[in-house]
C-alpha cells in the first residue's frame, strides 16, 4: 500500500450478522423486524432483573422491546461492538429511566430519586462486604454524602410503594378505608337550605312562627290556630300566601300546606 493511501476501513466481525450492514444500507424495515425477532431473547432477561419493582411484567417488556427495536435501528456493526452488548445497555438505560420516573407512588425531586438509587446500590455492597447491614454513617462514608442526604434517600425511597387502604396495618385493626366517611345524601342540598334559611329569616315574625309550627313541629292549622289565637281560615290563607312567597323567591318547590 502506497504511503499516501488511506487505510481501509475495518468491515464488521466476522461474528456480528451481516444483516445489520444490509440494513444501515437500505433501512428495509422488514429486515429490521425479522432482526428485532431474532434478537428478542435479549429482553426477558432486563425483565427478570427489574421486576417486583411496582411495575408490571408487560409494561417492563414493553418498554424492553422499544428499546431493543432502537437498538436495531442505532447499531453500527462497523464500531466492532457485539449487537448482545449494545443492545443490552440500551434496553437496561430504558429501563432504568422507566423505573426513575415511573415507579414513584408520590413523585419526590429527581435528585432524591438518583439518591435513592445509588443509596440501594451501596447498601448492597456494603452489606456484602461487611457481612451486616450498613449504618447510615457508613453509607453517606461510601457515597461521599451528608449524613442528611442519605436519610432524604431513604425518605424517597418510602415513595415507591403505597399502602392499600383495605389491608389493616396490623392484625386485628380496622382497614383504613373502613374508618373513612360515607358520603352525606344531604350534601347536595346545602346550597338550597342556606338560601330558604335566607328567605325564612326575611319573613315577618308571624309568617315564620306559623311555617315553625307547621312543618317544624308538624302541627296541624287547627292546632296552629288554637296556639296562635287566630282562625283557621286565616292560618291557611297565610300559610299559602307565605309559600307562594316563598316559591317565588327560590325558583323552585317547596312542600304543600
Amino acid at each position: 500500500m502506497a504511503d499516501d493511501e488511506a487505510p481501509a476501513r475495518p468491515g464488521p466481525l466476522p461474528s456480528l450478522d451481516p444483516r445489520f450492514a444490509e440494513l444501515r444500507a437500505t433501512g428495509s424495515r422488514a429486515l429490521r423486524n425479522a432482526l428485532v425477532e431474532d434478537t428478542m431473547p435479549l429482553v426477558e432477561p432486563h425483565v427478570r432483573r427489574y421486576r417486583g419493582r411496582g411495575i408490571a411484567d408487560d409494561d417492563l417488556r414493553q418498554h424492553a422491546l422499544m428499546a431493543l427495536v432502537n437498538a436495531v435501528e442505532r447499531f453500527d456493526p462497523d464500531v466492532g461492538v457485539a449487537f448482545a452488548t449494545f443492545a443490552s445497555r440500551t434496553i437496561d438505560g430504558e429501563l432504568k429511566r422507566y423505573l426513575r420516573d415511573r415507579s414513584w407512588a408520590v413523585r419526590p425531586p429527581r435528585r432524591a430519586q438518583e439518591l435513592s438509587l445509588e443509596l440501594r446500590r451501596a447498601e448492597e455492597q456494603l452489606t456484602h462486604r461487611f457481612g451486616r447491614a450498613p449504618t447510615v454513617r457508613e453509607i453517606a462514608a461510601e457515597l461521599d454524602l451528608d449524613i442528611d442526604d442519605v436519610l432524604t434517600a431513604r425518605e424517597a425511597a418510602g415513595a415507591r410503594s403505597s399502602a392499600s387502604l383495605d389491608a389493616p396495618r396490623s392484625e386485628g385493626d380496622a382497614a383504613p378505608i373502613d374508618l373513612l366517611g360515607g358520603g352525606d345524601p344531604a350534601y347536595g342540598h346545602v346550597e338550597e337550605r342556606m338560601i330558604v334559611g335566607q328567605l325564612l329569616a326575611d319573613l315577618p315574625e308571624r309568617e315564620r312562627t306559623v311555617l315553625e309550627l307547621r312543618f317544624g313541629q308538624n302541627l296541624g292549622q287547627p292546632e296552629i290556630a288554637e296556639r296562635l289565637g287566630l282562625s283557621q281560615s286565616y292560618v291557611s290563607r297565610l300559610i299559602r300566601r307565605t309559600l307562594d312567597r316563598l316559591r317565588d323567591d327560590l325558583g323552585d318547590e317547596l312542600p304543600g300546606a
